[in-house]
């Protein structure tokens, strides 16, 4: 990961935020990002599909099993919704560069004197103020969304130390253990609790926009 790239796109989404905005970008980063990092790289979901035993040497019974109870790794599902959490930032940086570019054209073609509609691209007023009043929308829906599919997953945002399963190829109704199941219930209600306030900020920011308006 070019790290450099990556500071690069904080700096411009941090320099253009609201207050509420940087503190919900410190959050992510730190406690999402950061926490996404160290469970994929600690290997608490990794070896998942090795260390779930089931008391059984039916052949494809352990696959379908795991199939069933874990349709899509917590891990991908949190990287999909760090990427799409955070794209709505990015429009709001490429808006006011938008702006910004439209401004250097106006001056080079000799325009300096005429009124500059965006003599301060950053601030936001007009279509800058409804791209980032969408872009908090969009953030806390796609958290809602996300907090929903985890919930549907694993009820209670919890995974049980055993699990039964009765589907083909099994021959009978037989027991699954899933392993560390401890850990990574920790590490799925701490994602769970980031997520609620940063669903929190965004809401909070949306009324600051509006009420500021």
């Amino acid at each position: 990961m070019n790290w450099g790239v990556f500071e690069g796109l904080l700096s411009g989404v941090n320099k253009y935020s609201t207050a509420f905005g940087r503190i919900w970008l410190s959050l992510v980063f730190i406690f999402r990002l950061l926490v996404y990092v160290v469970a994929a790289e600690r290997r608490v979901w990794s070896d998942d599909h090795k260390d779930f035993d089931c008391n059984t040497r039916q052949p494809g019974c352990t696959n379908v099993c795991f199939d069933h109870f874990f349709p899509v790794s917590p891990t991908r599902l949190w990287a999909l919704q760090l990427i799409l959490v955070t794209c709505p930032s990015l429009l709001v940086v490429m808006h006011v560069a938008y702006r910004e570019a439209k401004e250097q054209r106006r001056r080079a073609a000799g325009k300096d004197n005429c009124h500059c509609s965006y003599s301060h691209p950053g601030k936001k007023r007009g279509g800058l103020w409804w791209t980032y009043l969408l872009s908090l929308v969009f953030k806390a829906g796609v958290d809602v969304v996300f907090l929903y599919i985890f919930y549907r997953f694993y009820r209670n945002y919890t995974l049980p130390r055993r699990v039964k399963c009765e589907l083909p190829p099994c021959p009978n109704v037989v027991d699954c253990f899933i392993s560390r199941p401890t850990e990574k219930t920790i590490f799925t209600l701490f994602m769970v609790v980031t997520t609620c306030i940063c669903i929190m900020l965004s809401l909070i920011e949306a009324a600051y926009l509006i009420g500021k308006r």
